[in-house]
């Protein structure tokens, strides 16, 4: 895969937007048609969102079935109307009409409640991108596949700034074109689903259509020519038996190149250009190597990187004497590939130029001359299935089910060097492997139960049983030892030894590596009736019990909403949550190497401690397992379950044909949230001068910086909700869709817990929790969002318009004078559907319509080039995207 890099403006010093090629055709052509949505296929039965307009085929008789939902209602179906609690009900064609080729992406575009930052750090958080519900973790959300528990990545977002330490639901592991719907309940839901259900429930149904077969091609690149994707979808169903049995069956593919949006290096060669005088004629003679330097090339990673995900699924249920059998699953591969680090040359100066420039002393000119780009590689294989069976026995209908699932991922590292090894060093190493494996087991039963009140009352009950594990392995020995190669005599930093450890990042050493598993049992039981016509009541109670030390935990839940004139309502809950420590919060482990030499004396001190002058040191920043010894010692304690209280109270209102109202505010408080400590720096002289801390001296390496996991702050997060819907027939002129929707959150502390005493004796300026990590906590996500859709449908075309407000946020330095806030910016999304027969749908769209950025930061890294936007951008930094689609049906 290549990348057209992007042109630069010249003549202007300051941070710059590259040249785009010319696209006001493009522009005018998309604007010229006013509105977005989605490709509206035969007899397509529409679902409403609270997101965007829904893709209506037809007003008449679509009405009947729209917004009928599962989730947070067990053993009955609702609507969206009359549901005791806030849901949301997305189509599955929105997923695939939005432009988007990815799941969080779509999710990102249609919820309102919903973020994704569009760079957000380093490690593995690139891929596995941490997403925030409510203004809570991913990981605090609880994802389910036809009412099934999802299982979370095998990748901990251990460098992520938003949503650091979480571990959630990979969600591009779930083909899009293989969806019916989703629902989201955007309310706690811990006493009806158990563990990470706080910020609320995203229910994902499967399709189960006998009758379709289709395919469909999207292929699109940014304004700037970069960052191409390619998405094909494959899709086909037929029956099952004679009964109403089915199977369907959906392949996706997707590819997206890498897009950078860098400033440019602005290294040179040598500091000092040659010089000469002949004949009292001064010559100044560049290095000529400046001249074709490449320093696209040199600029530091910024953007996304490169993808290709292959992702099927299966759907079925077979009717078989009193019972109906079902089966359903994904199997997903991913190789991804994104430069994690860009690295200048280090060359010795050229003949005749009196004063070189050393640029890097890692980049050893007998394997890298002219610098080099670190790639980070992930390999997955991802899969779920899920087995069961339905059937009723003494009026009772139960469901029992057992699902299996496992994440494979390989972390690699490609096109670097451990330079210590010297120019023998390898260029590839494999740097760990991380895989995480769930087996879930359900019992889940319920009937109505008459006689006892003037209306049935809603009976349900269930058992769970979950068995995990979790492995991180060891990397190639090459890449996390340090060896003693030193730097020859004629080469900038002769006689000196390269910085230890890979460049860009580092492998798993054997003292790292580890594997955790647990059970855990949970029971529940679930009621609700209406006590009177127009008011409902339900109740509902779960215990669980996890091993390995986490212990138990009891949640409840109160719901009741009261129609207190036709077509309004008030509706109101009241619940307490929990989310277990998941096993890779509780053993991750990571070293990364760093080293220098001990002064010349009488300053032989090295980091606080004394020192052989000339000796090289090496030391060590770790994130320590929460269970280590060196973890205790520094004040870690076992990670608690967090607890949460939930209060949510909402109107609705239908005052007239087509029209739909929701109002929802919320308030969560969770206490004892878990997140990863300030780096706590060790390096001081206290260590080597007191005898009490004498035990820390022995346990610790010279000079550690580490952080850890831990149960450091309590949050109270209150937002509110607004949904709009509203659609009307235009007659001859078709059918107008609007929407509206409008999603605030805040958070903030409401307790901090102490930096631990033995921090405080290493070193008396150690917080255990910064300044910085509280803003990313409380910050870090915009606060508002508000969403504005229109579609329009008449005859073969369906058009339709999105506009998007994201709030402002913030990206916090160490210190407030680093602090960025970025200014709230509308995006606009644009889609044209053509039907151009009864089974063919071609679409031509722009995300992004005005190429809008983030504000550009003011910082310009002189050497390595710099990013221009920050990090946490949620509608992302590479500006506008356009695209094609084709939709076949056979």
């Amino acid at each position: 895969m290549t990348m057209e890099r992007p042109r630069e403006r010249v003549g202007d010093s300051s941070l710059i937007l590259p040249e785009r090629f010319n696209t006001s055709r493009w522009r005018a052509a998309l604007l010229a048609c006013a509105s977005v949505a989605a490709i509206a296929g035969p007899g397509q039965a529409a679902e409403t969102t609270a997101a965007a307009p829904a893709a209506v085929a037809d007003s008449e008789g679509a009405n009947a079935v729209e917004g009928v939902i599962v989730t947070g209602v067990r053993g009955a179906r609702r609507t969206v109307a009359d549901s005791p609690a806030p849901v949301d009900v997305i189509g599955g064609e929105q997923l695939l009409t939005t432009g988007k080729v990815g799941l969080k992406e779509v999710l990102n575009t249609l919820i309102p409640s919903f973020n994704l930052p569009g760079v957000n750090g380093g490690g593995t958080s690139w891929t596995v991108r941490a997403i925030t519900l409510r203004g809570l973790n991913g990981d605090q959300a609880l994802f389910l596949v036809n009412g099934k528990r999802r299982h979370t990545t095998a990748l901990i977002n251990n460098l992520a700034r938003v949503g650091r330490g979480g571990v959630p639901v990979d969600l591009d592991f779930i083909p899009a074109s293989a969806i019916a719907r989703i629902e989201v309940l955007r309310d706690g839901a811990s006493a009806q689903y158990g563990s990470d259900a706080i910020a609320g429930v995203v229910n994902i149904i499967l399709k189960d259509d006998v009758d379709e077969r289709s395919f469909s091609y999207t292929g699109g690149q940014n304004y700037l020519g970069d960052g191409d994707t390619r998405s094909a979808t494959l899709n086909w169903g037929r029956p099952l038996g004679d009964n109403g049995g089915f199977l369907h069956l959906a392949l996706n593919w997707k590819n997206n190149e890498a897009a950078s949006r860098s400033v440019p290096s602005r290294a040179q060669y040598i500091y000092q250009p040659t010089v000469s005088t002949v004949n009292g004629v001064t010559t100044v003679t560049p290095d000529p190597r400046d001249a074709t330097a490449d320093r696209y090339f040199w600029g530091r990673s910024y953007g996304p990187g490169e993808e290709d995900i292959l992702a099927a699924s299966y759907n079925a249920e077979l009717p078989w004497r009193d019972l109906k059998l079902y089966a359903s699953g994904t199997l997903s591969h991913r190789s991804s590939k994104k430069n994690t680090g860009s690295f200048l040359p280090n060359l010795a100066p050229v003949t005749g130029v009196t004063a070189g420039r050393p640029l890097n002393r890692n980049s050893l000119p007998e394997v890298y001359p002219d610098g080099f780009n670190a790639l980070r590689r992930i390999f997955e294989l991802d899969f779920q299935s899920s087995f069961g069976a339905r059937g009723e026995t003494a009026g009772w209908d139960w469901d029992l089910s057992t699902t299996l699932a496992q994440d494979h991922a390989q972390l690699d590292g490609e096109n670097t060097l451990n330079a210590t090894l010297g120019p023998s060093s390898p260029t590839y190493f494999h740097l760990s492997t991380h895989e995480f494996r769930q087996w879930t087991n359900n019992l889940d039963v319920t009937r109505e139960i008459t006689g006892w009140l003037k209306n049935p009352l809603q009976v349900s009950w269930g058992l769970e049983h979950r068995y995990e594990r979790f492995l991180i392995e060891a990397g190639d020995e090459a890449s996390y030892i340090v060896g003693n190669y030193v730097i020859p005599a004629g080469q900038p930093f002769a006689g000196l030894r390269p910085n230890p450890g890979l460049a860009s990042y580092a492998g798993t050493a054997p003292e790292d590596a580890g594997s955790a598993s647990r059970n855990s049992g949970a029971a529940y039981v679930d009621l609700g009736t209406n006590l009177t016509r127009t008011w409902y009541v339900g109740v509902a109670g779960r215990y669980e019990r996890y091993g390995k030390g986490v212990g138990d935990t009891t949640s409840g839940k109160l719901t009741t909403r009261w129609e207190f004139l036709p077509g309004y309502a008030v509706r109101a809950t009241v619940s307490n949550g929990f989310r277990a420590p998941s096993l890779g919060q509780t053993i991750f482990a990571t070293s990364t190497i760093n080293g220098s030499l001990c002064a010349a004396a009488p300053n032989n001190i090295f980091r606080g401690a004394p020192c052989t002058p000339g000796e090289y040191l090496t030391f060590p920043t770790k994130v320590l397992r929460t269970d280590s010894v060196e973890a205790k010692a520094l004040g870690a304690e076992p990670l608690k379950p967090e607890t949460s209280t939930n209060y949510s109270f909402g109107l609705t209102a239908e005052p007239f044909a087509g029209l739909r109202l929701t109002l929802d505010s919320y308030q969560i408080d969770i206490d004892d949230r878990i997140v990863d400590t300030s780096n706590l720096d060790l390096s001081v002289t206290q260590l080597a001068s007191r005898a009490d801390l004498a035990p820390l001296l022995a346990r610790f390496p010279q000079g550690l910086t580490a952080t850890y996991y831990t149960n450091a702050v309590s949050t109270r997060t209150t937002g509110t909700d607004f949904v709009a819907e509203y659609g009307v027939n235009l007659g001859e002129l078709g059918r107008l869709n609007l929407n509206a929707a409008y999603a605030f959150n805040k958070t903030k502390i409401t307790k901090l817990k102490a930096t631990p005493a033995v921090l405080k004796a290493v070193n008396p300026n150690l917080v255990l929790f910064d300044r910085q990590k509280i803003a990313d906590l409380t910050v870090g996500t915009p606060r508002e969002k508000i969403i504005l859709g229109a579609q329009w449908l008449r005859g073969a075309w369906n058009v339709g318009l999105r506009n998007t407000r994201y709030g402002r946020y913030t990206e916090a330095g160490t210190s407030a004078s680093l602090d960025r806030t970025f200014s709230p910016k509308w995006i606009t999304d644009l889609d044209i559907g053509w039907q151009v027969r009864e089974a063919t749908n071609i679409a031509i769209g722009a995300n992004n319509l005005f190429d809008k950025h983030p504000d550009k930061i003011g910082i310009i890294n002189t050497d390595q080039g710099t990013g221009q936007f920050g990090t946490f951008s949620p509608f992302g930094i590479t500006g506008g995207y356009y695209y094609a689609r084709l939709t076949q049906r056979f």
